[in-house]
């Protein structure tokens, strides 16, 4: 974040930053999880803690293709979640399918136009990852006494909606913040990731490169054309 060093083969950290690899989960492995991972778990830990369960109906994940949203998408299927998705890349669908996503919108089909205060109830849970619009229209959709993170502002730092989900549904908007998250839990999410939350066939979300290509996959990034997980090879073969 502020410290340099994020594209070395070492970097010196404060003590209190390092969380030990739990067992089960190989060094690539965790890497690929990275932040976007771990803020994807403080994600699904928020939900679950406040009630939202596989049986409520389906949870939404916004910003699906991308690190967080991936890695949330997949985490939750696994749990026997319902999941639907949120997606400005339509070539993206075959590989949230693959992921265990159910349902697919397009931004256009995510964002409500209308004014309404509040919308027809249809997201047990949402995981935003993006804000703005498309973060209003989903507290705006979510059922009585539902919860929904945000941990994301592509699409927008203003949350164009109005008191009324909350005081007329319950609805739970709950912040998502990885860098100061408790050390504690911190270790119990890792365990997850590495055990009950590890994702199958994970080699699916994650792409390899080298130095050269950083620069180029840097740029997909800030076009939002980039899918699942990058990992970065600092030393070349």
């Amino acid at each position: 974040m502020n410290t340099a060093g994020g594209f070395g083969q070492f970097v010196r950290i404060p003590a209190a930053w390092a969380v030990p690899c739990p067992k089960g989960l190989s060094l690539k492995e965790a890497m690929a999880l990275g932040t976007a991972g771990f803020t994807a778990a403080i994600s699904i830990y928020k939900l679950t803690q406040n009630g939202v369960a596989p049986d409520q109906g389906e949870v939404l994940v916004t910003g699906a293709t991308g690190g967080v949203g991936s890695i949330a998408v997949a985490i939750l299927a696994k749990l026997g979640f319902s999941v639907a998705t949120v997606s400005g890349k339509p070539e993206g669908q075959a590989f949230l399918k693959d992921l265990g996503a159910r349902t697919f919108l397009s931004r256009e089909e995510a964002v409500d136009k209308s004014g309404r205060p509040m919308l027809r109830s249809r997201w047990a849970g949402v995981i935003d990852t993006v804000g703005g619009d498309i973060l209003a229209t989903a507290i705006a959709s979510t059922h009585y006494s539902g919860t929904v993170t945000c941990c994301g502002m592509v699409a927008g730092g203003d949350l164009p909606t109005s008191v009324f989900p909350f005081i007329l549904r319950g609805v739970s908007l709950l912040g998502v913040d990885s860098a100061a998250f408790p050390a504690e839990v911190r270790q119990t999410l890792w365990q997850n990731l590495a055990g009950p939350w590890k994702i199958d066939g994970f080699d699916r979300l994650t792409t390899e490169i080298g130095l050269p290509e950083l620069s180029d996959r840097i740029d997909q990034i800030l076009q939002g054309r980039l899918t699942g997980r990058t990992v970065v090879r600092l030393k070349e073969r």
